[in-house]
């Protein structure tokens, strides 16, 4: 019997050194980041690289989590999206200072677990159901949920590179609502939150038929948050820092006060 009991007592021991969770409380609130560039976080990006300035809305704490690449929980820290948008020069996003206004304003939802899964430059048309994009979305939002926690809502900013093209701006609102559908049923949850962000900037003409959609979509639990006027970095798409960080504030109080 002290044999078994060392064994166990070894093989514990083993798991929490393997484990790459190891000494984190697994989440119980969980928020899906999904889009384009000005979600995976662009701020303090110049011409060449990231100024790697973290403001203190979005330093390291360890009850705000990120789902890694390999789908298991790791401490979140600036750039969130590390490894996520592959390829890109990252910078700050609204995560982390969502994730903060929240647990400042409501702790009993902590710890919080962050889900990114933005990728730069992607039209909408790449996020439809049965595409690579949306297939991993939904992959990690499930495994986010294995040991516990609960879905909370999807925080959504996407829509400039649908401004480049005519058809695709008139057309936004049709594949946004289908997209919010799709993705409620796929991970059964009806009534899931969805907060979108109101395009601050565009690749192309149109941006004032695809901020039309956007606010034209009245399913129940959509909200919208609107980013015009907020500051942008040096080549006038992205938003800087601050302009991140106060976005991240502005959905954190989206989703505390309209849900």
């Amino acid at each position: 019997m002290k044999m078994l009991h060392l064994l166990t007592l070894v093989l514990l021991a083993y798991a929490r050194m393997a484990s790459p969770e190891s000494g984190l409380a697994h989440p119980t609130s969980i928020f899906i980041l999904s889009g384009q560039s000005n979600m995976s976080g662009r701020g303090g990006v110049g011409r060449v690289k990231w100024d790697g300035i973290v403001p203190p809305e979005c330093t390291s704490s360890p009850s705000i989590l990120r789902l890694g690449p390999k789908l298991t929980w790791e401490e979140a820290e600036e750039p969130l999206h590390a490894d996520i948008d592959l390829n890109k020069t990252l910078g700050v996003g609204p995560g982390m200072s969502f994730a903060h206004t929240v647990l400042a304003q409501e702790p009993s939802l902590g710890p919080i677990g962050l889900v990114p899964c933005a990728i730069g430059g992607t039209n909408i048309t790449e996020w439809a159901r049965g595409g690579l994009l949306y297939g991993d979305m939904v992959r990690r939002a499930k495994a986010a949920v294995n040991h516990g926690g609960t879905i909370r809502a999807i925080l959504w900013y996407q829509g400039e590179s649908d401004t480049i093209i005519k058809e695709d701006a008139l057309r936004y609102k049709q594949r946004l609502v289908k997209f919010i559908q799709d993705v409620r049923s796929d991970l059964k949850l009806p009534t899931l939150p969805f907060i979108q962000v109101g395009l601050a900037t565009a690749l192309g003409p149109y941006i004032d038929i695809v901020r039309a959609a956007q606010f034209g979509v009245k399913l129940p639990n959509v909200k919208i948050v609107d980013a015009k006027g907020l500051p942008l970095e040096w080549d006038n798409v992205h938003l800087n820092t601050p302009a991140e960080v106060k976005l991240g504030q502005m959905l954190a109080h989206s989703f505390l006060h309209d849900f």
